[in-house]
């Protein structure tokens, strides 16, 4: 775009567009160095056991073998993001199918495959935990023994296979069921669900002569990866540098460390770079899912619909280690009212421990799980009432200044705006349609309203004015295909009035770029942006406060002009270009011309005068998104086969700096939710994962998608956003599950609890099996 005011707002090409269109981006798997050597991963054929010795012998002879390590190469360094339960490679126990054991370098991919092979390990089978109903078993094996020494972020009272227990209530609600006129109940279940990312996990690493090590990789989170490999290396962060090239896709999958520290293991023990790409099936046997679940709710009303009280439990199984499970199962409870007025809430979560491979972030993170459960009791409450399920949702939905579950104001919700204009569309649109479905098909709709958050936690960045007067603008911010990148330098140029064309953006790199969380939890364009905007203005004033020296005047008498100058108000032919000003700076006085702007999240922290929260894995969130969503399905009464044929969703962004940009994240939230609802389930076949290449995983394709998914921005500006901007990532996935579970059950009457609503379970319950 060649204009500099008004780009916010507009709708600005992707900066990488050109890179990925033509087959120019380079992603890990295309990086090479010179003397590169290739790991490969040998992994364990149990899901519990016991490693009783190794030998590597035959490994180390293999012609091309550089390096063979073990768990027992290693000291007990242990690493986590909320409980330190991980290692290097396995020590002592493997707790999955595929858990890395040892690790090989060679001079080619298959040599080093080979090698991995011929690793002699040992293994005493243990009995296995796979379900949550094991993990919960009184005689079930305890699958870390060595929990309560474990290294935690606050002390944890589990027993067994629990990994975390937390809870969250507001009001009364033992008292409140005597006011209800109306309760349902109802125990809803969901799967693991793989992040499919087009880039299979990858990382090359090197180490210089200093002994420091680089690493490429892909990544949520350039510092945190830094962190967890010099926890699981026992080394400090300032003997790691973390880089990230292209990223191709996360969707929570790389908001952890995936092969990186094994890489710059091998790296270190041969001296050589070693390169670590996974093939898509070991990314699906080693990598992360999305938590299953098992979630009971009861939620009471009065005969007007009025909600009364919500109480629940929700179970979620972690895998084989913690990773993020403590945060999922806080803020799984912490969003299971939703974006509904509920005075009286007790919600409960335990986290456990099974023999799978771990879950972890995935985009909406606890939240899908416990809005399918939510937003389907809720249907099922507006069948019990009579109450059109918009109707009851429009009646009981926050508005703001209200709070949020924990007692935090919101400033910005547009739900109700979001839930009036799905409503209005639909009902245009299926008016406009005449068609009738075919024999044995059935039609429905469902709805279903959703809310999230877009800040937590800390994020940095800085803003140069370069001599030439150009700008380079440098976050630790990560660009996983959503368009960070475009965004950021989109909310730069406004702020400086320059076209997007003079501002470089650079690449994640922890030796350069300020600390950055990571880029989860839809928090980049809020957190980041918002310190992109408060290091460009400070730029701003800087180049004002040069200008006002050299003209003689007053700050507040000079304004910026499009294109990067900076003159006297109403006399722009007396324009100073940024160029002068850099000069002036760089050679004359005042040195550098540079912003900077670091910052925790500072919105109102939770109010314990209004609700109790125990063992919330975050003190703050905030910068909630609001929205709704509703589906037209077609099912065949003959076979269950459900077909998505109508898709509406909107989403309250409080600003839509780039809208092609949103309207592309509420579309691919939608697909991907698609496929979380009817088709995608990792499936484990006594702990070996069934079906890991996607031959045997289906995720959804072009027929299996609705031919318009119509996309509707809400703008109610967030006071503290950059802009008026709230993030939109995640929420477009969250509520997809529950709107076609309402529309089955629209269409026939069929009220299924359990994802995914394959064709089989549909026809089960339509016919009673």
């Amino acid at each position: 775009m060649s204009g500099e005011a008004g780009i916010v707002g507009a709708r600005v090409p992707r900066l990488d567009a050109r890179a990925k269109a033509a087959g120019k981006a380079r992603y890990s798997d295309d990086l090479t160095l010179p003397g590169m050597l290739f790991g490969a991963i040998a992994g364990s054929p149990y899901p519990h056991a016991r490693i009783v010795s190794y030998d590597t012998s035959d490994a180390l002879a293999v012609p091309g073998v550089a390096a063979v390590i073990t768990g027992a190469d290693y000291d007990w360094h242990r690493g986590g993001g909320h409980i330190e339960d991980e290692t290097l490679l396995a020590k002592g126990k493997v707790r999955y199918v595929g858990e890395p054991v040892a690790a090989v370098a060679a001079i080619d991919r298959a040599t080093a495959e080979r090698a991995a092979r011929l690793v002699a390990i040992e293994y005493e089978e243990l009995p296995a935990v796979l379900s949550i109903d094991d993990a919960m078993a009184a005689d079930a094996p305890l699958i870390h023994e060595d929990f309560d020494s474990y290294h935690k972020k606050m002390p944890m009272p589990c027993t067994g296979n629990e990994c975390w227990i937390a809870s969250a209530a507001e009001g009364d609600v033992d008292r409140a069921w005597d006011d209800c006129e109306v309760i349902v109940e109802g125990t809803f279940e969901t799967q693991a669900q793989h992040h499919v990312y087009m880039e299979p996990s990858a990382a090359l690493a090197d180490v210089d002569m200093n002994g420091k090590v680089t690493m490429w990789s892909p990544s949520q989170g350039v510092h945190y990866s830094q962190h967890r490999t010099a926890q699981l290396l026992g080394l400090s962060m300032s003997k790691i540098r973390a880089v990230t090239p292209t990223v191709g896709g996360g969707f929570g999958g790389r908001a952890g460390p995936n092969v990186q520290p094994i890489a710059a293991a091998l790296a270190l023990a041969s001296g050589r770079p070693v390169k670590v790409a996974l093939s898509r099936t070991a990314d699906f046997e080693i990598m992360r899912s999305r938590h299953p679940s098992r979630i009971r709710l009861k939620l009471g009303a009065k005969r007007d619909g009025t909600l009364v009280a919500l109480h629940g439990e929700m179970l979620f199984d972690g895998g084989a280690y913690a990773d993020e499970t403590p945060a999922i199962t806080s803020f799984g409870i912490m969003m299971g009212r939703g974006p509904y007025r509920i005075p009286n809430v007790s919600l409960r979560g335990r986290g456990f421990y099974t023999n799978k491979l771990r879950a972890g972030s995935f985009r909406g993170f606890g939240n899908p799980q416990s809005a399918f459960a939510r937003e389907s009791l809720l249907d099922d409450l507006a069948a019990e009432l009579g109450i059109d399920p918009f109707a009851l949702r429009l009646a009981n939905a926050m508005k703001p200044g209200e709070t949020w579950l924990g007692g935090q104001p919101v400033a910005a919700c547009g739900v109700i705006e979001c839930l009036q204009k799905v409503r209005e569309r639909v009902i245009a649109d299926r008016a406009a349609d005449t068609t009738l479905p075919a024999p044995g098909k059935r039609r429905g709709i469902g709805v279903s309203a959703f809310a999230h958050i877009s800040s937590f936690l800390a994020s940095g960045a800085t803003v140069q004015l370069i001599e030439d007067g150009t700008l380079a603008v440098n976050t630790g911010a990560m660009d996983m295909g959503q368009g960070a990148d475009t965004i950021l330098t989109q909310i730069c140029a406004e702020a400086l009035q320059v076209p997007m064309d003079a501002i470089s953006y650079a690449v994640a790199d922890t030796d350069t770029s300020p600390y950055n969380y990571k880029s989860v939890g839809s928090r980049t364009t809020y957190t980041t942006g918002r310190a992109v905007l408060a290091a460009a203005n400070e730029v701003r004033d800087k180049i004002i406060g040069h200008a006002a020296e050299i003209l003689e005047c007053a700050p507040v008498d000079l304004e910026l002009l499009p294109g990067g100058s900076v003159a006297l108000k109403g006399v722009p032919e007396r324009a100073i270009p940024f160029a002068a000003i850099a000069g002036r700076s760089l050679y004359r006085t005042g040195g550098p011309i540079t912003g900077t702007h670091t910052f925790l999240f500072d919105g109102p922290p939770f109010d314990p005068s209004r609700a109790k929260l125990d063992n919330i894995a975050f003190g703050n969130m905030g910068a909630y998104i609001f929205g709704a969503q509703a589906v037209e399905v077609e099912v065949d009464e003959a076979t269950g086969a459900v077909a998505v044929t109508g898709a509406w969703i909107a989403s309250d962004v409080g600003r839509a700096i780039n809208p092609a940009a949103v309207e592309g994240q509420l579309q691919g939230g939608f697909v991907q939710g698609l496929g979380y609802a009817l088709t995608e389930e990792m499936v484990w076949d006594d702990g070996r994962l069934a079906n890991p290449t996607l031959m045997d995983y289906k995720i959804p394709g072009v027929l299996d998608t609705p031919h318009d998914i119509v996309a509707i921005i809400v703008e109610d500006p967030e006071p503290t956003g950059p802009y008026g901007a709230k993030g939109v990532g995640e929420p477009a996935l969250v509520g997809v599950a529950p709107a076609v579970r309402n529309a089955i059950a629209d269409a026939t009457g069929a009220r299924l609890h359990k994802l995914p609503m394959t064709s089989e379970r549909v026809f089960g319950v339509i016919h009673g099996g």
